[in-house]
C-alpha cells in the first residue's frame, strides 16, 4: 500500500480555489500547493509560494561565462601565442569584448534553463496529483488545493472536513 500524498480539493472557480488558500494558510498550513488550468492572480502568495534563487543562479552563470571568456582570450593573446600585428599591444581588450559578452549571455541562458528545471525538481514525469479522480478530465476546467501530509497541522479527517467547509466540490486523500 502506498502513502499518502495529502488531501486534495477541487474547487469550481479560482475565487474559491484563492479564498480557500488564504483561509487555510490563515489557520497554520505550510505545506500547500495549488493547480489550476491557468494563472489566478494572488494564488502563489496565498499558498506561501517564496521567492526562488534563480536570479542569482542566473548571474552567476552569467559571471562565470564571461571571467572564462575573457581569461582565455587573455591567456592566448598575452601568454600562450602573442604575436604582434600592426603594433596592437598584446592585451587588446576591446577586441575581447564582443565574446566576452556573447559568452555571458549564453552562460547565463543556459544556467537558467538548467536550474530552473533543478529548482522546480524537474523532470518528474508522475506527479501524485496525476492519482486524484478525474483529474485528467478536469485538469483544463477546475482549481485545486493540496494539502500534503508533510504539513505539521495535517490530519486526514480535520483536514478532509476544513476543505470541505471551505467550499470543495469534492476531497480526496491522494496516494503517492
Amino acid at each position: 500500500m502506498n502513502a499518502a500524498f495529502g488531501m486534495v480539493a477541487e474547487f469550481e472557480s479560482p475565487e474559491q480555489v484563492l479564498a480557500a488558500a488564504k483561509r487555510v494558510r490563515e489557520l497554520g498550513y505550510r505545506d500547500l500547493d495549488a493547480f489550476t488550468p491557468f494563472a489566478v492572480e494572488g494564488l502563489a502568495e496565498a499558498i506561501g509560494f517564496e521567492k526562488t534563487r534563480l536570479p542569482l543562479v542566473t548571474l552567476l552563470c552569467g559571471l562565470l561565462g564571461g571571467c572564462l571568456a575573457y581569461s582565455m582570450m587573455w591567456y592566448t593573446s598575452v601568454v600562450g601565442y602573442p604575436m604582434n600585428i600592426g603594433g596592437r599591444p598584446f592585451h587588446s581588450w576591446p577586441a575581447f569584448v564582443p565574446i566576452t559578452f556573447e559568452l555571458t549571455i549564453l552562460f547565463a541562458a543556459l544556467g537558467t534553463a538548467i536550474g530552473m528545471l533543478i529548482l522546480n525538481g524537474l523532470p518528474r514525469p508522475h506527479h501524485p496529483i496525476f492519482n486524484t479522480p478525474h483529474y485528467a478530465e478536469r485538469s483544463s476546467s477546475h482549481f485545486y488545493l493540496c494539502v500534503e501530509t508533510s504539513d505539521s497541522l495535517y490530519q486526514p479527517d480535520a483536514t478532509s472536513e476544513l476543505l470541505r467547509s471551505l467550499g470543495a466540490k469534492n476531497v480526496w486523500e491522494v496516494e503517492t
